[in-house]
């Protein structure tokens, strides 16, 4: 008979391991065995060790298996289980609606008609701009040293850097609102789709060009230093933060306006073997896609990005942090006409951090 103490064990860990063997659906050696492993546990006299054993730690302990090969048997009817909530293929969406609304594949053309404002530049005002656009500034010293005009290289280091503070903002944004228990005003989404799409850039990018060891290296030391930069100055101010991105991305606009430049007078080839993943995330035309097409994306991409953290720093200034609430009016005054100027920025605002084109 078994004794308190082993009766309890018993229960324990017919309470541990039922939910376990569910999912192995059919006899096997694997099924056999953990039913041995089970009845060898259920038999000690410990009842402390009985409670904290689990199927995870016996897998974790291979020495209560007979052989390595049991463990991978086991793991392989493991994995055939999926959980529902991963039966699914998440792809990527663009940020733009030129993009995302387009009902046929979109050619040279289409893409050249987007009004993105090439020289537009956030004149620097107060104090916080102009430190952000200095920082901007000094970070372009060593790239333009280092790339000089090998633009698709350097496309892949500022693909690596933009791609950070999208990450960095929603993730500080997410722990404020798990601490103060409150909606963070709509901006996480927005800022998760920007870091994956500035993702999507660099895996573009990947396609055309592999840099080589010393220029991986010099990203992998970048994007390091560069994450907890942005992580530090995030937490001091949030609203040179996301100027500081805003200038990135002009600066990215100016870059890739070069890279068109470098195509369209012959000293890149316009190559026409363009990767699948660019023609299907920019939805582009298949027959016609060209690398200046890309370059064109991309650059159309960085301008929303540009747009949007201006937009944000902003919002702080003017303590208007909660997207949804201008959202609305902007929808309800729709029919009227009316709104043309950007959400949440009144007219003092307007005035005194108008968006100028550069001369």
């Amino acid at each position: 008979m078994f004794r308190p103490a082993t009766r309890t064990s018993f229960l324990v860990l017919k309470r541990d391991l039922t939910p376990s063997l569910q999912y192995v659906k059919q006899p096997s050696t694997s099924l056999i065995f953990i039913k041995s492993i089970s009845t060898r546990l259920i038999s000690t006299t410990d009842s402390s060790k009985s409670t904290a054993t689990t199927l995870g730690n016996t897998i974790q302990h291979q020495n209560h298996f007979k052989n390595e090969n049991d463990v991978a048997r086991l793991h392989e009817e493991l994995l055939k289980e999926i959980p529902s909530p991963l039966l699914r293929i998440p792809h990527p969406k663009p940020v733009r609606d030129e993009f995302i609304d387009a009902k046929t594949p979109l050619t040279t053309k289409d893409l050249e008609s987007i009004d993105i404002k090439v020289n537009l530049h956030r004149v620097p005002v107060t104090l916080a701009d102009k430190i952000a656009f200095q920082i901007v500034k000094s970070l372009r010293i060593p790239a333009d040293w280092f790339f000089k005009k090998k633009y698709m290289h350097r496309a892949v280091m500022l693909e690596t850097v933009a791609a950070v503070p999208g990450m960095v903002a929603a993730t500080l944004r997410h722990l404020r609102s798990l601490r103060k228990m409150q909606h963070d005003g709509g901006w996480i989404e927005h800022l998760l789709h920007e870091a994956e799409n500035e993702r999507m850039h660099l895996m573009t990018w990947m396609r055309f060009s592999q840099p080589n060891l010393w220029e991986r290296f010099l990203v992998a030391v970048v994007q390091g230093g560069w994450y907890n930069i942005y992580f530090l100055l995030y937490l001091l101010s949030p609203k040179i933060a996301h100027r500081v991105a805003g200038y990135l991305e002009e600066d990215a606009i100016i870059s890739y306006t070069a890279f068109l430049n470098e195509i369209d007078n012959g000293n890149i080839p316009n190559t026409k073997e363009v990767p699948d993943i660019a023609i299907e995330y920019w939805n582009l035309d298949r027959e016609t896609a060209t690398l200046r097409d890309v370059v064109l994306a991309v650059r159309a991409d960085e301008a929303a990005h540009r747009d949007s953290n201006h937009h944000f720093s902003d919002r702080i200034i003017l303590k208007r942090e909660d997207l949804r609430e201008d959202i609305r009016r902007i929808f309800a005054e729709a029919e009227s006409h009316t709104t043309n100027k950007i959400a949440g920025i009144n007219e003092a605002a307007t005035a005194k951090w108008a968006r100028k084109e550069k001369s």
